[in-house]
């Protein structure tokens, strides 16, 4: 069949012409949308950049002015709400997203997780809960119960806390035992406030099975056997404690000499102190071991080889309220034990290695930035 070039004549101006046609309807599109693409956006994202988040605000107002149906938006405005604490305004934009009928599932949930995050913010715990529980089953799960498991840490909420630590734990997300342990634990002292001995009992064998290495199970089993008048149970719990967590002993290094002269078991504990002593020395120990040693000669010994292996300001106060005047002579002095128990002080508290926050007395979970176990169980001036 022979090919007509006749065809050819016509078909070529016919194809540059549909091409022509197409490139200026594709630059006609791009340029409807750059024009449709609200310029404020861009402009309080500058701002935003810029931290001038007042004018940002303003900004992003506007833009969703102009173009209502954009979700991105809306959460830019609430987030920024949220940011600068008017969590009101911050809910009533998600709540927005929320309610309308056109918005995908992926960003109602992201919507539902921005709302919770603003109730948590503005204290509304029992709002937050739900709106957190709401997100279970969604790409948000793991966030949401990570928060959640915070909020419940701040209403005291223990037994809800383990409930949540253990789905974390069984999602795969970390290893909560420590954590779970410590709820038990507070479980057990809410208990025993209350009256409630075997609600106690069954939460510290919880918290010694969640995890048995941990050092505040075996501390608090202790303290309630001693609170019983039971010294032989604490000192075997404490034991416990001396072999698996030597520096957390510390903190009832007392407690046990105590327990130990109650039990009429000085001279066996006094030579376990002096062990410990040997491998780790501190100054919670030494005053354990005085308590157990009657001779005064002894102590004040032991003072001062401490304080010139480890001079401390704290342990030339303990050895001038010993009567350690009469082995450096002429320095016993009111004015003396006074500076110098003024200048100890400061250095008799705890530090969270994790934020810094200080304080006279320990605590397992820190109130500065509410971390479990930061706080290093040794005085500042052991460390």
């Amino acid at each position: 069949m022979d090919f007509d070039l006749q065809w050819l004549l016509w078909g070529l101006p016919l194809a540059f012409a549909l091409g022509w046609f197409g490139s200026r309807m594709d630059v006609r599109q791009w340029r409807r949308e750059q024009k449709d693409s609200p310029k404020v956006y861009y402009k309080g994202l500058n701002l935003l950049l810029n931290e001038q988040h007042d004018k940002a605000i303003d900004a992003f107002i506007e833009a969703v002015q102009q173009d209502p149906d954009t979700s991105d938006l809306h959460f830019a405005l609430g987030n920024l709400f949220r940011r600068r604490g008017e969590y009101e305004r911050a809910v009533r934009v998600h709540e927005h997203l929320l309610n309308r009928a056109d918005l995908p599932k992926s960003e109602r949930v992201r919507a539902q997780y921005a709302l919770a995050q603003d109730f948590m913010k503005a204290g509304l715990f029992d709002r937050a809960e739900s709106a957190y529980r709401a997100l279970e089953g969604t790409p948000f799960a793991t966030e949401a119960r990570l928060a959640l498991l915070s909020l419940l840490e701040r209403s005291r909420d223990w037994r809800a806390a383990i409930e949540v630590a253990l789905q974390l734990e069984q999602a795969g997300t970390a290893s909560f035992a420590g954590r779970i342990a410590h709820y038990w634990c507070e479980v057990a002292i809410e208990a025993d406030a209350s009256g409630q001995t075997e609600t106690a009992d069954d939460a510290i064998a919880r918290a010694r099975e969640a995890s048995p290495l941990a050092a505040r199970p075996l501390i608090v089993a202790g303290q309630r056997a001693l609170q019983r008048n039971e010294p032989a149970q604490a000192l075997q719990f404490w034991g416990g404690l001396m072999a698996t967590q030597p520096a957390a002993f510390n903190l009832v290094a007392r407690d046990y000499a105590t327990a130990a002269a109650t039990a009429g078991e000085a001279g066996s504990a006094r030579e376990r102190l002096l062990g410990q002593y040997r491998r780790a020395p501190t100054l919670d120990l030494l005053e354990a071991i005085a308590a157990l040693d009657a001779d005064a000669s002894n102590r004040r010994t032991r003072l001062l080889a401490h304080l010139r292996s480890h001079p401390s300001l704290s342990a030339a106060q303990a050895l001038l309220q010993d009567g350690g005047a009469a082995l450096l002579g002429d320095v016993e002095s009111t004015a003396l034990r006074d500076a110098v128990q003024r200048a100890a002080r400061p250095l008799h508290r705890y530090r969270c290695a994790a934020c810094g926050f200080e304080a006279e007395h320990y605590f397992w979970q820190c109130p500065g930035c509410l971390g479990w176990d930061t706080y290093p169980p040794q005085r500042l001036e052991d460390l």
